[in-house]
């Protein structure tokens, strides 16, 4: 549960998220991408990754190439329309996408991946359909989109079939029975769109708006993007993609740790903190292994966890109580602040919140019990 949430901006609604989980069913995860352009860069991988994360957890993912909907293009973020693709431009920019998705997603095993193309059910649509889907939603809800607001009191032409576009991807959930939609935070208003019109079509339990960041480029200041130039693509060269992540600011080391590494948030902040250079050097090699094979990987920056021998006496059938490890190990000054820890959640091992009820955890050799972002021991067993 925590590696899913990891990086998660919001989760909508997150009750229910949990109840999803808790039925132990492998759930349907969604991700729609228009191929309007040829590459894949850090940016997009964000949420591909998470869709990772998901996979690994035995959930499917199902990824949606959106060759209808990219006719329209998503207006999200756009001052203007967009230029419409000819079908040759979506079929070259789909074939590479797959080709790129590859490097980040098990697309082999069909229990964990599912591919679909939303003209499977888009084209066939009848007018009578659409008018019935277009009734879902008011011409003032969809003004009421900043995108869309901006463009109207700017006097900017803003085409009608633009506003078919969060319709037409709403859709898409209600054909596929996604039980999680993935986003950037851009998405956010798409994805609810599809969350309603799976309520409308009798969904007793419509999909989960499951929104990721977006992170900024090499520049530190706007978003990733090819045209701007502060992109880092997937298919770099080693030496380039090094180089351009040795170059983002500071500022922004402890995002992409968070968000393009599966590295403990808690040791790369330290690091940050300790030894900028380095961390960044770090953080280059894990990225740049994330894409490419290398075979001796660095370990000389992985910082050390002070150990801490667990007292014989506290352990009882391999079991050990959480609050006098925490005084034991001085991560805590007394058992009734140990208590507030774990009431507040802050108490983590091996980067899993220990529920605030939980009286005793299993112990193991080598575990990491940390409290808040920066006090943290590596246990060992006597």
């Amino acid at each position: 549960m925590d590696k899913l949430k990891r990086g998660a901006v919001e989760i909508i609604p997150e009750d229910e998220f949990a109840s999803k989980l808790k039925t132990q069913k492998p759930l349907r995860i969604k991700l729609g991408i228009d191929p309007t352009a040829p590459d894949i860069h850090l940016g997009h991988s964000v949420v591909l990754r998470k869709l990772r994360h998901f996979q690994e957890a035995g959930h499917q993912v199902v990824l949606i190439i959106g060759d209808y909907t990219a006719k329209i293009g998503d207006p999200t973020g756009r001052s203007e329309t967009r230029k419409i693709l000819t079908d040759d431009e979506i079929r070259r920019n789909t074939k590479t996408y797959l080709d790129q998705i590859s490097k980040i997603l098990n697309t082999q095993d069909k229990a964990l991946f599912e591919l679909r193309y939303n003209s499977e059910w888009l084209a066939p649509l009848t007018f009578e359909k659409m008018i019935e889907l277009a009734h879902s939603y008011t011409v003032a809800q969809l003004l009421a989109r900043k995108d869309f607001s901006k463009r109207f009191e700017a006097g900017q032409p803003i085409g009608l079939h633009e506003f078919f576009y969060p319709i037409m991807q709403g859709y898409d959930s209600v054909m596929i029975k996604a039980d999680v939609e993935l986003g950037g935070t851009d998405q956010k208003f798409n994805i609810l769109v599809g969350r309603e019109l799976q309520r409308l079509h009798g969904f007793t339990s419509p999909q989960i708006v499951f929104l990721m960041p977006i992170i900024e480029g090499t520049d530190g200041v706007q978003k990733m993007s090819k045209s701007l130039e502060n992109y880092i693509g997937i298919t770099d060269s080693q030496s380039e993609m090094h180089e351009k992540v040795m170059r983002i600011p500071d500022t922004l080391m402890q995002k992409y740790f968070e968000l393009l590494t599966d590295f403990p948030q808690v040791e790369a902040e330290v690091m940050i903190q300790s030894d900028p250079r380095k961390a960044k050097a770090l953080l280059a090699e894990l990225i740049v292994r994330s894409y490419h094979d290398i075979s001796n990987p660095t370990k000389e920056f992985i910082p050390e966890i002070p150990e801490f021998k667990v007292p014989p006496e506290l352990i009882v059938e391999g079991h050990v109580m959480v609050g006098k490890l925490l005084v034991s190990a001085k991560l805590a000054p007394s058992m009734r602040e140990a208590k507030r820890l774990l009431m507040q959640g802050a108490v983590v091992v091996d980067e899993i919140t220990v529920p605030g009820e939980s009286e005793t955890i299993e112990l193991r050799d080598r575990m990491k019990l940390q409290v808040g972002k920066l006090r943290f021991v590596r246990l060992r067993i006597p």
